[in-house]
């Protein structure tokens, strides 16, 4: 039996050549890629957006309005993930003969060869990983051991620093084929057309839009059948994280529950009877979650501001707010001067004009305009005021 030699291996491997689908093109290439480009872009900043939230630099201007801003750019940052899903997938089958181009012969063309091909390479990996990772995250399962958010957030600045290096060495490429027509005429008419497959995935697009948005839209919310959230749960508002899960239960149940106020030395407690007692605020407000989804929501409670005012504490502190919680991550969350002097940041008591259901945070849980989902700390135990 004799062994293959390279010469056969050879004839084995397709060339670009044998890919005979008139479909492909460079026109389609560019015109998709551009497509693509504009929502990794829109994803990029939107993106930058959410992480800023959590780690904000002195000089970022971070506050409660616009209320609802929070909530349509995460749902912006979903959406545009979406909608590049399918993009990718066809720019993909569009180059995909370009990967049996041979190498040239030269050294120095081989060199630039491998240069480019090794960044292409880069940028698909990095461009998969973030898609991959998101569409985990929004349904919340996470088969890896390191942070979702700061890898992600690592992993999103070599994709688009990849993706611009692209664009600079494709870019006369680019030129030359958005100057030409995406069809030739002499396409056989029973094979698809390049026009039919651009035009296949930009409905493909639309429709990923349309069946994700109505997590952040709720007008779309009965079509969207893709969204991990339906905007059903208890009283009338979804929820990521029980009390059980939490491991909150008894502890939100105890009857020697006391709110704690602590500002410098002087410390005050309130049950949930006095909270009740107090001047009440209503206002609606959304929930909005790193996800993708939100929904706004009728909050009656006790703002922060009036609650710091029994200790001696400033309407411009910066205050900490911790949680009962005993399991998982954000059991606690810090509250801007910004925030603080907005009397809509509050300690909510009741949700849509009923007591807060044990989930929901009972016996009382924070709420603020303008903030990831994860800060709306519930089952709320102390404030404290920082120095």
């Amino acid at each position: 039996m004799r062994l293959p030699t390279v010469a056969d291996i050879e004839r084995r491997i397709p060339r670009q050549e044998d890919f005979t689908s008139r479909a492909r093109g460079t026109g389609l290439t560019a015109r998709v890629g551009s497509a693509l480009g504009v929502a990794f872009l829109i994803c990029f900043v939107t993106g930058l957006w959410s992480g800023l939230q959590y780690q904000r630099p002195s000089w970022v201007p971070l506050g409660p309005g616009p209320t609802q801003l929070y909530r349509w750019t995460q749902g912006i940052h979903v959406v545009s993930g979406m909608a590049a899903i399918p993009l990718l997938l066809v720019k993909l089958w569009s180059v995909f003969p370009r990967l049996f181009i041979r190498p040239p012969t030269g050294a120095k063309e081989r060199v630039l060869e491998a240069f480019e091909r090794g960044s292409i390479a880069v940028l698909m990996a990095s461009s998969l990983f973030m898609l991959t990772s998101g569409l985990l995250n929004i349904a919340q399962w996470y088969p890896w051991e390191f942070s979702f958010r700061r890898t992600h957030e690592a992993v999103a600045w070599v994709a688009i620093g990849s993706l611009l290096v692209h664009i600079a060495v494709k870019l006369p490429v680019i030129r030359q084929a958005f100057a030409e027509p995406v069809e030739d005429h002499d396409v056989d008419s029973d094979a698809p057309t390049r026009r039919a497959v651009l035009h296949g995935a930009v409905v493909a697009s639309g429709l990923a839009v349309v069946l994700t948005a109505g997590q952040t839209v709720p007008w779309l919310r009965n079509i969207s059948v893709f969204a991990v959230r339906d905007g059903e749960g208890p009283q009338d508002l979804p929820i990521n994280r029980t009390a059980k899960a939490a491991g909150s239960v008894d502890t939100a149940q105890s009857p020697s529950y006391a709110l704690e106020i602590l500002v410098g030395t002087q410390m005050v407690s309130l049950t949930r009877e006095q909270l009740l007692s107090m001047p009440q605020r209503t206002h609606r407000l959304p929930i909005a979650c790193v996800e993708g989804w939100s929904r706004s929501a009728e909050w009656t409670g006790v703002s922060v501001r009036d609650l710091l005012a029994l200790a001696g504490g400033a309407p411009d502190s910066e205050v900490v707010v911790r949680s009962l919680q005993t399991k998982g991550a954000f059991g606690s969350s810090r509250l801007l001067p910004s925030y603080v002097q907005d009397h809509r940041t509050m300690l909510a008591l009741k949700l849509n004009g009923e007591d807060l259901s044990l989930d929901h945070g009972y016996p009382c849980r924070l709420i603020a305009p303008n903030r990831p989902g994860v800060f709306q700390t519930k089952w709320v135990k102390r404030l404290e005021v920082q120095a």
